[in-house]
C-alpha cells in the first residue's frame, strides 16, 4: 500500500529559526511530555507514532490542536498557552479534528442529508411538471416534515415495537413499506424514479444517475474516491461504522471551498480498514495535503508512515516511560534513528521500495 503516494520535501530554512513554513512547539509540558520541544512543517502530511501510552494523543490533540486553535482565535504569532509555547500558528483558517463519531444520532440522518446533497436533490423533484401542478415544493419531498412524508411512521421508514426484557426493534412501517413518504410524493417521478428510489441508490450509482449535475456529481465522485460508493444515499448513519464516519467527513472536507488553510488532525483512522481501504484513506490524506493544508495523523500502521512527509515518534516506552520525541524528520531520517522502534521496522520497508 502507498508506494505510488508521492512525498513532499520539508520546506526552506532552518527547522530551529521562525521561519513561517514551520510550527514550533516549545517547552510542552502536558500529561506525560516534560520539557520538549518540536517542529513540524506546514502543508505537509505528518505522523506521530510510538508504542502505546507514549503520549502521541496528548502531544497532538492535547498540545497541538488546541495549541492551534487558541493562535486562530489569539492571531498571534506567538502564543503562550497553558502548556508551553506556540510559533507560527495563527496563519491558519481553521483546525478541524476528523474523528470517527457518528456523522448523526438517529435515523433520520443519512449521508445525503449529512453532505448537504439532499437539498439539491429535493429541489429537483419539485421542478417536475406535475408536482408543480400540485403546489408542491421542495419541502413536500422531505421526509423530516409533515406534507410529503409517511405520517404513520413520521418519516421514518421503520415503526419502533418496544420490548420489555429486550432491546426496541423494529419492522418495516406497514403504510409506506419502508419507504418513508405518502402515495402522492412517491407517485411523482424525477428521471424515471420516485424519490424513495433515488434515497436507495448507492453513490456510485448516483454518480451515473445525477451526472448532468455537476455539483451533485462532484459529491458522488468523493464518496467513490473515498472507498464508500457501495454507502447508500439513504442510509441511516448509525449503520456506519467509526472508518465509514470518518471518511464521510473527510468527504465533506474536499467538498469544501478550499483555502490551502486547515489543519486536518486524525487519530488512528486505520483501526479496522481493509488494505484497500487503507490505500483509498491514504489518497484522500494526499489529496488534502495537495491542496495546500496541513494534515498531522497519529498512527502506528506502517503504510501510512512510510508515505508521510514527516515523522515524530514518541518513547522510548508507555506511561510514565514515554512522553519523549524520540526522532523527527522525513522517513529516512527517522530510519536511521538507533533509539526509533519505529525507525527499526521502517528501515527495511523504505530499502525494499528502493530495490524495487
Amino acid at each position: 500500500v502507498g508506494h505510488s503516494f508521492n512525498r513532499i520535501k520539508a520546506p526552506k530554512g532552518a527547522r530551529d529559526s521562525n521561519d513561517s513554513n514551520w510550527i514550533r512547539l516549545n517547552n510542552i509540558n502536558f500529561r506525560n511530555i516534560k520539557n520538549e520541544s518540536f517542529v513540524i512543517p506546514k502543508q505537509r502530511l505528518i505522523v506521530c507514532c510510538g508504542v502505546s501510552g507514549a503520549g502521541k494523543s496528548s502531544l497532538i490533540r492535547g498540545v497541538l490542536f488546541s495549541g492551534i486553535k487558541e493562535s486562530i482565535i489569539s492571531n498571534k504569532k506567538d502564543c503562550a498557552t497553558d502548556f508551553g509555547i506556540i510559533k507560527n500558528g495563527k496563519d491558519f483558517g481553521k483546525a478541524i479534528e476528523v474523528d470517527q463519531k457518528p456523522i448523526g444520532k438517529t435515523s433520520r440522518s443519512t449521508p445525503a442529508t449529512y453532505l448537504g446533497i439532499w437539498d439539491r436533490i429535493r429541489s429537483l423533484f419539485a421542478q417536475v411538471q406535475e408536482a408543480k401542478a400540485l403546489g408542491l415544493n421542495s419541502s413536500s419531498f422531505s421526509f423530516n416534515v409533515k406534507g410529503g412524508r409517511c405520517e404513520t411512521c413520521k418519516g421514518n421508514g421503520k415503526i419502533k415495537l418496544e420490548m420489555n426484557f429486550l432491546p426496541d426493534s423494529y419492522i418495516p412501517c406497514s403504510s409506506c413499506h419502508g419507504n418513508r413518504f405518502n402515495e402522492e410524493i412517491l407517485s411523482l417521478k424525477w428521471n424515471g424514479k420516485n424519490i424513495a428510489e433515488v434515497l436507495d441508490l448507492t453513490f456510485a450509482e448516483a454518480y451515473e444517475f445525477f451526472k448532468f449535475d455537476f455539483v451533485l456529481k462532484e459529491n458522488f465522485a468523493l464518496m467513490r474516491e473515498t472507498g464508500l460508493g457501495y454507502l447508500k444515499l439513504g442510509q441511516a448513519s448509525q449503520t456506519l461504522s467509526g472508518g465509514e464516519a470518518q471518511r464521510v467527513k473527510l468527504a465533506r472536507e474536499l467538498s469544501k471551498r478550499d483555502t490551502g488553510r486547515t489543519l486536518y488532525i486524525l487519530d488512528e483512522p486505520t483501526t479496522g480498514l481493509h488494505f484497500e481501504d487503507i490505500k483509498q484513506l491514504l489518497a484522500v490524506l494526499h489529496r488534502l495535503r495537495d491542496h495546500g493544508n496541513t494534515v498531522v495523523v497519529i498512527e502506528h500502521n506502517l503504510d501510512v508512515i512510510k508515505t508521510s512527509d514527516w515523522i515524530i515518534d514518541l518513547g522510548p516506552e508507555g506511561g510514565s516511560g514515554g512522553g519523549q520525541i524520540i526522532a523527527e524528520g522525513t522517513p529516512e531520517e527517522v530510519a536511521q534513528s538507533p533509539s526509533s522502534h519505529t525507525g527499526r521496522f521502517l528501515k527495511p520497508l523504505l530499502e525494499r521500495k528502493k530495490s524495487a
